[in-house]
């Protein structure tokens, strides 16, 4: 009899993909190549990666046939307009953050949305689009494409786009600014409508713990530092992100204790001499490689 296995649909290639390998490695899960490209086992756990196109996820995991999937918000978004994203979605996982904005011609004197009224938008993700147009109250004619949207005004194809921002480079290269905000993105985790089979249930809820963890522990710092016990409070004000430090007496010195925190925003170097100012001492700052919550 065949041993029943959970199916991860992931990106086979692209923006997330390598992302999303990590991920799957972050949380110990050890991948082996299969015989095609579509289907890679992990050897130690009974799950199966599903290797396809970004857009074809959302469809695998509503349909059932992936347990569970990793996908951009925007693609998401754009497959189901009309679905409650929010109830299929898992975890968000932190990585892969971009924007979908609209941009135009440098030359334009762009009011906001209402300057669109009566023109021709490019853009990849025309539902999305369509209904940021419509809770502005503007009409526009859509004009969808599957690549290169940013020629569009040059091609006099379209007056502006609505297009995924990163760095903002590409645009700059064709002569465009970025303007209105229509959509933040991020990878999402996304699980299908019904539960996993009983006997996958084990393996299901692990595999969330372990995404959870891998997700706080990204970018979380440890942080310790013997602090002046006279200036404690201002120096646990200091600490960036830092909930409920633990505090302990250093032994033999009772004006002193040891402040430990798990810091889960950035800690610069200019933190550093703050916290050195105000009398702390012995600072150490250490990656968190795992942390289950």
């Amino acid at each position: 009899m065949t041993e029943p296995r959970l199916r991860i649909a992931v990106q086979k290639s692209g923006r997330l993909a390598d992302r999303s390998g990590e991920l799957i490695s972050g949380a110990g899960l050890r991948i082996i190549k299969g015989a095609n490209e579509l289907l890679y086992r992990i050897e130690n756990q009974p799950i199966d990666l599903l290797r396809v196109r970004d857009d074809d996820i959302p469809t695998f995991v509503a349909d059932g046939v992936a347990e569970l999937g990793i996908v951009g918000y925007n693609v998401l978004a754009e497959h189901f307009p009309d679905r409650d994203l929010e109830s299929m979605i898992v975890q968000r996982l932190g990585f892969g953050s971009c924007t979908l904005k609209v941009a135009v011609p440098n030359d334009v004197d762009y009011t906001g949305p209402q300057w669109l009224e009566g023109k021709r938008i490019a853009t990849s993700y025309p539902n999305i689009l369509g209904k940021w147009l419509k809770d502005h109250g503007v009409t526009a004619e859509i004009v969808e494409m599957r690549g290169a949207v940013e020629v569009a005004p040059r091609m006099k194809i379209a007056h502006a786009i609505c297009d995924l921002v990163s760095t903002g480079a590409t645009l700059e290269a064709n002569g465009m600014k970025a303007t209105d905000l229509v959509l933040k993105s991020e990878a999402v985790l996304i699980k299908a409508p019904h539960a996993p089979a009983p006997e996958l249930a084990h393996t299901y809820d692990m595999l969330l713990r372990r995404f959870d963890g891998v997700t706080a522990s990204t970018g979380a710092k440890y942080v310790m530092m013997n602090a002046p016990r006279v200036h404690l409070d201002e120096i646990i004000r200091m600490i960036p992100g830092a909930d409920a430090p633990t505090i302990m007496q250093l032994a033999g010195r009772e004006d002193t204790v040891a402040v430990h925190a798990v810091c889960q925003e950035n800690v610069f170097w200019e933190t550093l001499d703050k916290l050195k100012a105000a009398g702390a001492s012995a600072i150490l700052v250490l990656p968190i490689e795992k942390m289950m919550k």
